[in-house]
């Protein structure tokens, strides 16, 4: 079972297409105006209808499954573990689809919120301490990631399983042209009397079928800091990860032997060309940026990554690296690396960034035609997007945005030529929604409610 090129570049040329529509809308317009919000339903499924558990409410003519719930037993005897948030789909063996799911449990959470507290005795004595990545004093770390096995033919879970296990926060991540998922943790947590090492890195997850854990090994050449998000170039096997912080930065990794994540790496942060330290918020600490504004960049050379302070966005921004508002959702397609800022903007509402890497991209030539970064996308209107979080592609080139906003959450479609629907709403509660991805054959599309659910949608999709 591997995922194959082709595979790759479909779903990341499907997401570029979607995002080549919206900006084409808002250059000609300056920004997303108040028609978009009267039109709400104007490229999409229609008005949503009301869902009669309270659970969530989507068009006419598409249903959800709840496939699984924080707390239930799973296949290896675990129990699933709170907080389910970023996500990818993978293609498995005989037409199944492999999902890796993080868990964002953090540290000092309630034992209940992780896969060990209540079982019994033997089940946690039978798993080899080196497949814990912190088996803390007392409690193992809480998080990881776990791989869900489903049958889109027949809808239904075939199995699900822990695979990794002992860290914290795993928010966001990536997944890799080699059929792996690169998984996150959002946190800076030390040793302490309570963990028995440092958090703050990336682990590789496979998207293996059978219960089992992958050996936890920190991945520290991508550095220490509060990750969010990652996304692979397949040609130049250059990795590029946001921060989320109010003042992070952009990173990239080169690696030297792409494709072999242990064998390290040079980590690095993005300058804009003729402007050291320059600040993209919007926020009036920094130049009065606009949807289409362009910038030619550099990268330079980061030091002490393993920032033991957490201070290597600071050290960064003082040196001349570029300054970003919580850097979060990332994807790479049709040769560019497009990122959401969730709360960048003048109202803070979020921005969309783009990268398009030089041809030379991570080599001495690089200089010849450098890379550009590009404001894609910035609403200032929370009718249309509120805080922008993890988002996917639709086999027909929409795009499925998760919201992260203070109110009602939505899933918002966005269609090429850049109209906005809402496809589905949170009626349970006010929890942020996450990890939106499809299936490899298009027919369901999975996301995650961070209160505990994982839900699978099907129904009248759009043709590509």
């Amino acid at each position: 079972m591997s995922i194959s090129r082709r595979f790759f570049l479909k779903q990341a040329g499907a997401i570029t297409l979607g995002f080549t529509g919206l900006q084409s809308i808002m250059v000609a317009s300056g920004g997303f105006s108040s028609r978009f919000a009267a039109q709400p339903e104007s490229g999409g499924y229609g008005p949503l209808k009301r869902d009669p558990d309270g659970i969530f409410d989507l068009p006419e003519g598409f249903r959800y499954t709840i496939i699984s719930r924080h707390g239930e037993t799973m296949d290896d005897g675990l129990r699933l573990p709170h907080r389910p948030d970023g996500m990818a789909a993978f293609p498995g063996s005989n037409g199944r689809t492999v999902l890796i799911r993080n868990h964002e449990v953090s540290a000092g959470a309630d034992p209940e919120e992780g896969p060990f507290d209540g079982r019994p005795s033997n089940l946690l004595s039978q798993i080899p301490a080196s497949s814990i990545y912190d088996p803390g004093r007392g409690t193992p770390a809480l998080g990881g990631t776990t791989n869900l096995v489903y049958d889109t033919r027949r809808q239904e879970v075939i199995s699900q399983h822990l695979s990794l296990a002992g860290t914290i926060r795993n928010c966001a991540g990536g997944p890799t042209p080699w059929n792996t998922w690169i998984t996150c943790e959002e946190t800076v947590q030390r040793a302490d009397d309570r963990h028995e090492v440092d958090h703050g890195y990336v682990f590789e997850v496979t998207a293996h079928e059978e219960p089992r854990l992958v050996h936890p090994v920190p991945i520290k050449s991508m550095g220490r800091f509060n990750h969010e998000a990652v996304a692979v170039d397949p040609d130049s096997g250059v990795i590029y990860l946001t921060e989320d912080r109010g003042d992070g930065l952009l990173y990239r990794w080169i690696p030297n032997r792409p494709g072999d994540l242990l064998a390290g790496g040079r980590l690095q942060a993005l300058v804009v060309r003729d402007h050291a330290s320059m600040d993209t918020r919007n926020w009036g600490d920094g130049p009065d940026l606009v949807p289409g504004d362009r910038f030619e960049v550099t990268w330079m050379d980061l030091e002490n990554i393993d920032a033991p302070d957490d201070d290597l966005r600071l050290r960064g921004f003082d040196q001349g690296a570029t300054r970003f508002a919580r850097g979060e959702g990332m994807w790479f397609g049709n040769g560019a690396v497009y990122f959401a800022c969730t709360n960048g903007g003048d109202a803070r509402k979020g921005q969309i960034w783009s990268y398009t890497p030089s041809p030379n991209e991570g080599t001495s030539r690089e200089e010849e035609q450098p890379g550009v970064l590009e404001l894609f996308v910035e609403p200032n209107d929370a009718t249309v997007i509120e805080n922008a979080d993890n988002l996917t592609v639709s086999p027909w080139g929409d795009l499925i945005v998760c919201e992260d906003g203070s109110g009602e959450q939505y899933l918002v479609g966005v269609t090429p030529e850049g109209e906005l629907y809402k496809f589905g709403r949170n009626a349970m509660n006010g929890s942020e929604l996450a990890g939106a991805t499809f299936s490899p054959d298009g027919s369901t599309l999975f996301f995650n409610i961070m209160s505990g659910l994982t839900l699978a949608v099907t129904g009248p999709w759009k043709s590509a």
